[in-house]
């Protein structure tokens, strides 16, 4: 039997992080439903951009959490992999704008 480092069933435990420190545990959570809620953007439109997030941070609890709740939300799998695409774009482009920086020390040492 293979045993994953991720348990899914972990997900559902992620309330009781306040047992430990109840005064951040209910700041996090009070503004974690604050940042959700309906505002300049939809609850849809949030749970996308949260979805392609889980990806680049490679979350499997918030992968797992925002691919269900996207469906909920009426999100199909085509708009969901394609956000995930522009995730991936952002990162590997700010994985490679850095090699900017790279490419200017290269210079002042070559000097």
């Amino acid at each position: 039997m293979s045993k994953n480092y991720y348990d899914a069933a972990d997900l559902k435990k992620f309330g009781k992080i306040t047992e430990w420190n109840e005064e951040l545990g209910n700041k996090f959570f009070d503004y974690y439903g604050k940042v959700f809620e309906e505002g300049a953007l939809t609850a849809r439109e949030k749970s996308l951009i949260a979805l392609a997030v889980a990806h680049t941070e490679q979350c499997p609890y918030c992968i797992d959490a925002y691919t269900k709740d996207g469906l909920q939300r009426g999100i199909t799998k085509e708009q969901m992999m394609e956000a995930i695409h522009v995730g991936a774009a952002i990162k590997s482009g700010a994985t490679l704008v850095h090699g900017v920086q790279m490419m200017n020390k290269v210079n002042k040492l070559e000097m």
